[in-house]
């Protein structure tokens, strides 16, 4: 079994209005989740899990605890002390030490990958900070994707369409959401566990612009829908989870506290779901569903 993990930033389960989310506007199936509804019985097998992203902390969840949580299983907020927004710091660091999905499924000598790939600043130091992602990345020893990999069809880059690259002046081929979800089932076809990051929904958020929202997350769909076609869910599993709400409340451009979705489909999908109740039970749920799973065969 190959376990595909897509880590959604920013979206969390509104309510169904109108007037301020944008998923109740969009025209949706996979990600069409509200708070306190059930997910509707017309689409394929998939579970939908309500997750606590505030972990019983204080104040408004961010993304860099939120992200330390979701990697290692750790209340990231309660052991630093804050919620942490943004990048990785010193402390959270020093929480990603042996303790990721990335380094912890690689001492079970299980294939994973990371599915982004990275433009030139990164590579030539320019950029300092870092992600918590790439950070659990880097202490994982593992390879960071260029934009030869991304032109090769080996890597996904954070805006699956580079629109964003190309508005940089890079010469990369600008790609349909379908398209870019077909390849990164491929890429994760070839690994146990593989991580893709997307961030453009958090930023769509703070943004506060509903139209732009509603094209952001039909694009995701799409992108999302044309994985889930790739993969055989007979055999694998996705799922897709995010650390802390903000896109699904356009009224405010700060993060909200509301729940955030955690959807699975494929083998084992409702199993891995039910010890689901916070972003801390991913990674034990992945852990244990990729062992379990490894050790089979």
């Amino acid at each position: 079994m190959s376990l595909l993990l897509i880590f959604v930033d920013g979206l969390g389960l509104g309510e169904r209005d109108v007037t301020k989310n944008p998923l109740a506007r969009a025209d949706l199936r996979w990600l069409k989740v509200f708070q306190g509804e059930e997910p509707p019985a017309t689409l394929p097998p998939r579970e939908v899990m309500s997750t606590d992203a505030t972990l019983g902390f204080p104040g408004l969840p961010q993304s860099a605890t939120g992200q330390a949580s979701l990697l290692t299983g750790l209340n990231a907020p309660a052991l630093i002390g804050r919620h942490i927004n943004g990048f990785c710091t010193p402390e959270l660091a020093k929480l990603l030490d042996g303790r990721s999905l990335f380094i912890r499924l690689q001492a079970q000598g299980l294939r994973v990958a990371f599915a982004n790939a990275y433009s030139p600043p990164f590579f030539e130091g320019r950029n300092h900070l870092r992600s918590v992602t790439t950070v659990a990345a880097e202490k994982a020893g593992m390879t960071f994707r260029n934009l030869w990999d991304l032109e090769r069809g080996e890597a996904v880059y954070q805006d699956f369409t580079n629109q964003v690259l190309i508005e940089r002046g890079y010469p990369v081929t600008r790609l349909d959401p379908r398209e870019a979800g077909r390849r990164l089932a491929r890429i994760a076809s070839a690994y146990d566990f593989t991580l893709y990051e997307y961030f453009q929904t958090d930023l769509a958020g703070h943004r506060q612009e509903m139209e732009y929202a509603v094209s952001l997350l039909e694009k995701l769909e799409a992108f999302l829908d044309a994985a889930l076609g790739e993969v055989d869910l007979e055999r694998n599993l996705v799922i897709l989870a995010s650390d802390h709400g903000n896109v699904e409340d356009l009224s405010t451009k700060a993060h909200t506290r509301n729940p955030v979705p955690t959807i699975l489909w494929g083998k084992g999908a409702a199993q891995v779901a039910s010890g689901i109740r916070a972003i801390t039970d991913l990674a034990p749920a992945v852990l244990s569903s990729l062992s379990k799973d490894h050790w089979c065969h």
